[in-house]
């Protein structure tokens, strides 16, 4: 079965980092922020949702794509970054959906799963 990409209401970047890379990881945020029309999400310091380290999360509608995402492999100066759509569903979103900048990480698709049932 195909997929059409009108399925696609927008994208997630998830900009990892830890306490030696955080001003990097500013950094990068500032960059996003001043070039496209993006939404900047929180600041998590710590493990969050099914993300293994701390990150903030950047959302984009799909006509930013090919703005966004070259800018990031690009300019990510060395952090691991998750790019996903949002189609509805998350667990394939974050996993056979998922683009990786840098390492894939282990994310713990058990809670996407959990949050699907209930």
């Amino acid at each position: 079965m195909t997929q059409e990409t009108q399925e696609i209401s927008g994208f997630h970047a998830h900009i990892y980092f830890d306490t030696a890379s955080r001003d990097v990881a500013a950094r990068v945020r500032e960059g996003l922020g001043a070039r496209f029309d993006v939404r900047l999400g929180r600041w998590h310091d710590q493990p969050i949702g099914p993300h293994p380290k701390s990150m903030y999360q950047v959302a984009f509608l799909p006509n930013q794509f090919e703005k966004v995402v070259p800018w990031l492999m690009l300019n990510r100066e060395g952090l691991d970054v998750l790019v996903h759509p949002e189609t509805g569903d998350d667990v394939k979103d974050h996993t056979e959906h998922a683009l990786w900048l840098g390492e894939k990480l282990e994310l713990n698709i058990d809670i996407l799963r959990r949050a699907r049932t209930t």
